[in-house]
C-alpha cells in the first residue's frame, strides 16, 4: 500500500495546458479591450493572470519563475494604469518584463553565474557550453522583444497594440523556442557523468 503521509509530489503540466494558461489571460485582455476599452481590459487581464497562476499551482504544485515575475509586474503596472487612468503603464509592462529577463540572463553570464539552468534545468539537461549559448540567445531575444514592444505601442493604436500582444508576442516566442531545438540537441548532456568536449 502506498504511503500517503509524505508531501504532495510535484506533477508535470501538459504542454498544451501550459500554453492555454499562458494564452488565456491574453485572450481575455483582447476580448475585454474590444468590448469595454483598455482600462476594463487591464483589470480583466490582472484577474485572469492570477487565476492562471492559481490553476498552475493546483495542477503542478509549483509556479515557474517567469510567469510569477510577469504576474508581479502585471499587478504593479496594471494597478498604476487603473489608479492613474494612464494606459502607458500597461503598455510598458512587456518592455519591463523582457528587459528584466534579458538583463538578468546576460548579466548572469558576465558574473559567470548562468541563470537559465535554474529555470529550465528540470526540463532539459545541457552541457555547460550549451547552457552558455542558449542563455545568450534567450537574453538577446528578450531584449529584442523589449525594443519591439516599445516600437509597436508608440507607433500604432491601442487596439492594434493589444492585438499584437495577444496574437504576436506568444507565437514569436514559440517560434524562437522551436528554433533552439537543434542547439539543445547538439549540446544535450545525455550522460551527466560523461565529460564533455570543449568544442
Amino acid at each position: 500500500m502506498a504511503d500517503t503521509t509524505g508531501p504532495t509530489p510535484l506533477r508535470k503540466m501538459h504542454p498544451a495546458l501550459k500554453f492555454a494558461l499562458e494564452l488565456g489571460p491574453l485572450v481575455v485582455f483582447f476580448i475585454a479591450n474590444g468590448r469595454a476599452g483598455i482600462y476594463v481590459a487591464t483589470g480583466a487581464f490582472m484577474v485572469a493572470t492570477f487565476a492562471a497562476l492559481l490553476v498552475m499551482w493546483l495542477i503542478a504544485r509549483k509556479i515557474a519563475v517567469m510567469p510569477l515575475v510577469s504576474a508581479v509586474v502585471v499587478l504593479v503596472f496594471g494597478s498604476l494604469t487603473l489608479w492613474l487612468q494612464d494606459d502607458h503603464f500597461i503598455k510598458m509592462k512587456p518592455t519591463i518584463v523582457n528587459a528584466l529577463f534579458g538583463g538578468l540572463l546576460l548579466g548572469g553570464l558576465v558574473f559567470r553565474k548562468p541563470l537559465l539552468p535554474y529555470v529550465l534545468g528540470d526540463v532539459f539537461q545541457l552541457t555547460p557550453e550549451g547552457w552558455h549559448k542558449l542563455t545568450i540567445r534567450w537574453g538577446v531575444f528578450f531584449l529584442v522583444m523589449a525594443v519591439l514592444n516599445e516600437v509597436v505601442w508608440r507607433s500604432v493604436s491601442t487596439d492594434t497594440w493589444v492585438a499584437f500582444k495577444t496574437f504576436g508576442y506568444l507565437p514569436l516566442t514559440l517560434v524562437f523556442a522551436m528554433a533552439q531545438v537543434p542547439l539543445m540537441t547538439a549540446h544535450a548532456a545525455n550522460d551527466p557523468a560523461k565529460p564533455t568536449d570543449g568544442a
